[in-house]
């Protein structure tokens, strides 16, 4: 008879779970990945719409975009890199749902494995994916001209910022793939969360350029925070901002915890 879940935990001391539930992480984690290696149509349109907005932003509004101290092109793109990564934990309510749907989570509900590990390996097999995708679009940018004026070290700091960021919005998105009905729900629920914080943010154009009312809300919401965060370590200059970089963390570990905490109990209340 096959030991539940609950009773096979309760059988092992802290220590043990940690490591059974760090062991069943990867496990999934690397399922994921060898799924997404089996969909390279996927990853290439996951990787061209970032480009695409690179181009249009680039060389069709970047000219009508007055930005001080830097050239648009370095301005644009830690904006395009924090998009990039925000969209990409979208896909973790997608691949969560439709692992719903072929019954696949129901499976794992079934076997003795950590409850924890299906949404960790999900989102940390997202991960990896948006630092693949991030890798391209730092090619792209330089191609076009973006250049690391404030250093490797801090364009690679710069990079980790919002990579934790997007870690811990990928929870939030989770508990959207466990709610939705199907894949395309999951997608369509997820866009108007994003849209709103992406763009009303200091992403493509400076706060200063926007409404009274809105530039509060960009400059303190947290995809804005990742923005400038961001910013100041790849370009410095009149966008340094120290305070940002903190507050980023603040924001990550806030929405990590909050979401992990509710996404692993939604889990467990999965019909």
């Amino acid at each position: 008879m096959t030991m539940s879940p609950e009773v096979a935990m309760e059988k092992l001391s802290v220590a043990e779970r940690s490591m059974w539930a760090f062991r069943d992480m990867r496990v999934v984690t690397w399922r994921n990945l060898i799924a997404s290696l089996r969909i390279p149509e996927a990853i290439f349109f996951s990787s061209l719409q970032p480009i695409m907005f690179v181009l249009l932003f680039r060389y069709v509004f970047g000219g009508a975009i007055p930005v001080a101290g830097v050239s648009y092109v370095n301005f644009l793109m830690p904006g395009i890199f924090v998009q990039t990564v925000c969209f990409g934990a979208v896909a973790t309510a997608i691949g969560l749902s439709e692992d719903m749907a072929k019954g696949l989570v129901e499976r794992f509900r079934a076997l003795p494995m950590a409850r924890s590990a299906v949404l960790a390996g999900r989102t940390t097999a997202d991960l990896v994916r948006n630092i693949f995708v991030l890798l391209i679009l730092t090619v792209v940018g330089l191609a076009v001209g973006f250049r690391m004026v404030n250093g490797v070290g801090n364009f690679v700091l710069g990079c980790i910022v919002m990579i934790v960021f997007a870690y811990s919005l990928s929870w939030g998105f989770a508990i959207i793939g466990l709610k939705a009905p199907n894949a395309e729900t999951a997608q369509l629920m997820s866009f108007p969360i994003l849209f709103p914080i992406t763009f009303a943010s200091g992403a493509f154009a400076p706060v200063e350029s926007m409404p009274g009312w809105l530039q509060w809300f960009a400059i303190h919401q947290p995809v804005g925070v990742v923005v400038a965060a961001t910013r100041s370590l790849m370009c410095g200059g009149p966008y340094t901002n120290s305070s940002a970089v903190g507050w980023t963390f603040v924001w990550a570990a806030v929405l990590l915890g909050g979401f992990s905490w509710f996404a692993v109990r939604s889990y467990r209340k999965v019909d």
